[in-house]
């Protein structure tokens, strides 16, 4: 056997003979290649990702706490809950294998680029933009659902269950474990707005932007319309708590969209990592300088040769503004000028 050396997609490694890890192997390829260039951008992003799987333990932490305010009522007048017949508490998995289905989807495709030819995005900064609309609507929702608490519509928080409230807490390691995942499935008090649609929206408009088949984008939406309504059939959430999401996750989606560098676009396959932003934007400013001034200066020449004529001072200004490059031009324009005319 030959001494390895490493290949050349990067992270594999191949024997002199030609053969190794990835030699034969297209699939395992990509992947090594893949792998390297997001981990080159997860050491470089890691705090933005770190701090928004953070919050996500924060939010829990909050639906936990407000659990201990929660005081179970007779049931709000709903229109929802009027149009919509109850399900029964028999049948409340249906939305919430529904939200798994959507969930896992979207995980499953967010990871595609390690396997197909086609890449669209890289995974680590796919998922950077997706923990801030998380987060920037999980923010929204914990100053609203603790700003006033409900009565509960499910069936565990209604009055008689013996999870609708929850005895003071004995220490505050019990408030920081939020008992997971049973706290999670059983919680009350955290109505406006809901939690599985901020997910399922953000992930539905995230594929909707960055992903290529029509028809899914068409399928996924309908999803989320059908998880809204199956929502409100169980009667885990009122209506206006579904309501309140569709117009709350669309609106933050989009304005925090605009404020966050856009990803590059990997179709063309030039590039295996983004450029940095700053350096882009000032070659371009530079190319378009040198552009106009080329453009002007060739005006000039037209101008002249046509027999056309030019203001001196306007003449004397540019030459001054374009330094030695505009005063050759003008030796050179002047010779070939015709003379007598």
């Amino acid at each position: 056997m030959g001494v390895t050396q490493p290949g050349s997609s990067g992270g594999c490694w191949r024997t002199r003979a030609g053969t190794g890890s990835c030699g034969h192997d297209d699939l395992w390829r990509r992947v090594c290649a893949e792998t390297t260039a997001e981990l080159q951008l997860l050491f470089e992003k890691w705090q933005l990702l770190l701090a928004g799987l953070v919050f996500q333990y924060i939010h829990g932490l909050a639906a936990r706490g407000v659990h201990y305010l929660h005081r179970p009522g007779p049931l709000l007048q709903d229109l929802g809950f009027m149009a919509l017949p109850e399900l029964g508490q028999e049948k409340g998995y249906l939305s919430e294998s529904l939200f798994t289905f959507i969930f896992i989807s979207f995980f499953l495709w967010s990871f595609h680029p390690f396997v197909y030819h086609s890449k669209r995005f890289y995974t680590v900064l796919l998922w950077r933009r997706v923990l801030a609309f998380l987060v920037a609507s999980q923010f929204l929702r914990i100053m609203t659902f603790y700003s006033t608490q409900l009565p509960g519509p499910n069936y565990h928080c209604r009055e008689g269950s013996k999870l609708a409230t929850l005895p003071p807490p004995n220490n505050a390691l019990e408030v920081l474990l939020i008992n997971f995942p049973r706290g999670v499935l059983f919680g009350c008090g955290d109505l406006i707005f809901s939690s599985h649609m901020i997910f399922t929206l953000v992930f539905v408009r995230t594929y909707h932007k960055y992903g290529s088949n029509r028809l899914i984008k068409l399928l996924s939406w309908l999803m989320a319309i059908i998880q809204s309504l199956l929502i409100i059939a169980s009667r885990k959430h009122y209506t206006v708590d579904v309501v309140v999401a569709w117009y709350t996750v669309n609106l933050v989606v989009f304005f925090v969209d605009k404020k966050l560098p856009e990803m590059p676009d990997r179709t063309n396959g030039l590039s295996l990592l983004p450029v940095n932003t700053k350096d882009k934007d000032g070659r371009m400013k530079e190319e378009l300088h040198k552009l106009e001034k080329d453009g002007r200066m060739m005006d000039e020449f037209h101008k002249l040769l046509n027999g056309n004529t030019v203001d001196a001072t306007d003449w004397r200004q540019r030459v001054q503004i374009n330094g030695k490059h505009g005063e050759d031009t003008n030796h050179t324009v002047s010779d070939a000028t015709p003379t007598g005319t």
